[in-house]
């Protein structure tokens, strides 16, 4: 990217060049946060299994989920207690054909429960105001177009846990 960036920037095409700036910005940003999603739910099984439960981990990368109309490309982990199941799904489109990330963020994730449809959270990643990459997530007010958003922390990664061990 960077190599293709001095290209740009060599026969004068600083547009170009920005927008592979702007792009592989945006592509850290995005394995940070998704890094970060997936660490804080595998921490939280690592502490719930130091207690006492039999959590087991599993992970897939390379991952392909949708979001509406847009296929997300990323990591999986699936936290299996018993036939209980907590998913983590997190991603963001990689090529023009899987679409667009809506709401105005970097990548979405999904956490869903097996079996506990209601448990279930949408994110999106977006980026503070300085730049440092934050989930939120998104919950519907009743008119589809219309979402609250709260940060999601680390301490809701433990409260999808408890959960599945309850």
């Amino acid at each position: 990217m960077e190599e293709a960036e001095a290209r740009a920037r060599a026969v004068g095409r600083g547009d170009v060049a920005e927008y592979l700036s702007l792009r592989a910005s945006n592509d850290a940003a995005r394995a940070v946060g998704c890094a970060w999603l997936v660490e804080a739910f595998q921490t939280a099984a690592g502490e719930a299994n130091r207690a006492g439960a039999s959590l087991t981990v599993s992970a897939e990368d390379a991952h392909r989920f949708r979001v509406g109309n847009s296929t997300m490309v990323g990591r999986r982990l699936t936290l299996r207690a018993g036939v209980r199941a907590v998913t983590v799904e997190a991603g963001w489109p990689r090529s023009p054909r899987d679409g667009v990330v809506r709401g105005g963020g970097l990548a979405r994730a999904r956490v869903s429960h097996f079996g506990d449809r209601a448990a279930g959270e949408e994110l999106l990643l977006v980026r503070d105001a300085d730049g440092t990459p934050r989930w939120l997530t998104l919950e519907n007010d009743g008119a589809a177009a219309l979402r609250t958003r709260q940060n999601f922390s680390e301490s809701r990664a433990r409260a999808h846990v408890t959960r599945l061990l309850g």
